[in-house]
């Protein structure tokens, strides 16, 4: 079996430019930011947007969240009229401003709904529905095993499991453990992916031997770093230049300016990946340099800063 590596959905992280430049890279599966159900009911055009999808970035799914069944459906046959791979249905997110309104990773408190909703997203549409979730609300209610086989007895075709529980947020480790009872529980028969921690190859390598997952999703690693798809499927960390990695990120700079549609909010969208990218991290004295590459709303300035840093550092 060839090991299988998806780009997880993150808000104001996997729009068409960071997903198109991921799939360059290998990942085998992308998917958008969150889409808000209630929103796309209402027809927000900043909403709507978020289905656009391009035919080179296939396979694709469309993530949506909600706390009521009858939106949530409503808003899968919207979705569906995007033409996505896949719908995914968010039970995961963590965050307040979702969890605690009962959307999102605040419906691991409430399972009787979360399965309606589930129901009524999977009967709504034809496209294959698949569900992100965690272990539980808390350390003390780890009811992953149960819902998995709740969640497929809806109908759903996939199911990834994120190693936290929602009080744990991005805290503490992963809990692998967990996803792999699941997976290897002889009542699923749908494939589970895992999520949580991955950041080598070596990481994921293990993931696949020792918990026997279908695919591994990768989130907050690949900020700055959308070649790390390409590490995992050779199985361990290429060589590259930071001339080479530069390049990519000169790229993505681009891209997302193209993608906004104005320079200075295309450039202040890709801060994350320049902040976080691991080619920057380490170098000496590069404290100032950091701060005018994170301050500039400038292509032209931001490309020069760049150019000074492939100066400096490639004869250092």
């Amino acid at each position: 079996m060839v090991n299988k590596f998806f780009l997880a959905p993150m808000e104001d992280v996997t729009d068409p430019s960071f997903r198109l430049l991921c799939k360059r890279f290998g990942a085998d599966r992308v998917y958008t930011e969150f889409v808000n159900a209630d929103a796309l009911v209402r027809d927000i055009p900043s909403t709507m947007r978020k289905l656009d999808i391009r035919p080179e970035e296939r396979p694709v799914a469309i993530q949506i969240y909600g706390r009521e069944p009858g939106p949530m459906a409503d808003a899968a046959r919207i979705v569906e009229q995007a033409h996505p791979d896949f719908i995914d249905i968010n039970f995961g997110c963590p965050v307040k401003k979702v969890a605690g309104k009962g959307a999102g990773a605040g419906l691991l408190r409430d399972i009787p709904k979360l399965l309606e909703i589930t129901r009524a997203v999977v009967d709504a549409v034809h496209t294959p529905v698949t569900v992100k979730t965690r272990l539980g609300w808390d350390a003390d209610h780890l009811i992953i095993t149960d819902l998995a086989e709740a969640l497929q007895d809806c109908g759903i075709a996939e199911l990834t499991i994120h190693g936290r529980t929602r009080c744990q947020m991005y805290t503490g480790s992963a809990d692998w453990t967990l996803i792999g009872a699941v997976k290897n529980n002889p009542r699923m028969h749908i494939p589970i992916i895992g999520n949580g921690d991955i950041t080598t190859p070596e990481q994921a390598a293990l993931c696949f031997d020792r918990y026997g997952v279908d695919a591994v999703m990768i989130g907050r690693a690949t900020f700055g770093c959308p070649w790390l798809f390409e590490d995992m499927h050779a199985g361990h960390t290429l060589p590259r230049t930071l001339e080479w990695c530069l390049g990519v990120l000169r790229d993505y700079v681009d891209a997302a300016i193209a993608w906004v549609g104005d320079e200075r909010r295309g450039i202040v969208h890709s801060r994350r990946h320049l902040a976080a990218t691991p080619v920057l991290k380490g170098l000496p004295d590069f404290r100032q340099t950091r701060i005018r590459l994170l301050r500039t709303e400038s292509r032209d300035e931001l490309f020069a800063i760049l150019d000074e840093i492939l100066t400096r550092y490639s004869q250092s």
